[in-house]
C-alpha cells in the first residue's frame, strides 16, 4: 500500500514538471514569433525627444509635409513627416513604388530605422480613402493641436 502512494506521488510530480516544461516552451516560442512582429509607434515629437537606437525597427507617423516629396532614382524618394511641431526627414528605400494615395498633406505611417537624424523607411502605409487616417496619426495630431476633422 505504501508503494502505491509513492507511485502516485511520483506520477503527480512528473505531470507537474511536464506541464511546467510545456509552459516554458510555449512562452519561448511565442516570444520568438513576436520578436519582429511588435513595432512601436512614435510621433516626430517623441523621436526628437528621445531618439531610438539605430537598430530599432519602429513606426513613425504623421503628415507628409507640403512640398517635401523629392523623387530619386528608381522607386526611391525623400519626404518629411511632421506632427505640426517637429519635422523628421525620411528616405524611402523600399522595393515598392510610391503608393498612389501617398500625397503631401496626408497622413502616413513609415516603418523603418532612425539613423543619423534621418528616418530610413522600408515600408509605407498610406490612407486608403479621402476620410481615413491611421488612429495613431490622429491621436498625435490632436496632441499637437493641428488635427482638423475632415467631416467638419
Amino acid at each position: 500500500m505504501a508503494g502505491l502512494k509513492s507511485l502516485k506521488k511520483r506520477r503527480r510530480v512528473q505531470v507537474v514538471v511536464a506541464a511546467a516544461l510545456a509552459l516554458v516552451i510555449a512562452v519561448a516560442l511565442i516570444g520568438y514569433g513576436f520578436r519582429d512582429g511588435i513595432n512601436l509607434y512614435r510621433s516626430p515629437s517623441q523621436v526628437s525627444e528621445l531618439a531610438p537606437p539605430p537598430d530599432e525597427y519602429f513606426q513613425l507617423g504623421g503628415l507628409v509635409k507640403d512640398g517635401s516629396i523629392e523623387d530619386r532614382d528608381g522607386v526611391r524618394f525623400d519626404f518629411v513627416i511632421t506632427d505640426g511641431v517637429v519635422e523628421i526627414p525620411v528616405s524611402y528605400t523600399g522595393d515598392d513604388p510610391r503608393p498612389d494615395l501617398f500625397k503631401e498633406g496626408q497622413g502616413t505611417i513609415a516603418k523603418g530605422y532612425y539613423r543619423d537624424g534621418r528616418f530610413e523607411a522600408r515600408d509605407l502605409l498610406a490612407k486608403h480613402d479621402e476620410s481615413y487616417m491611421p488612429r495613431e496619426v490622429v491621436d498625435t495630431l490632436k496632441e499637437s493641436g493641428v488635427y482638423e476633422d475632415p467631416n467638419s
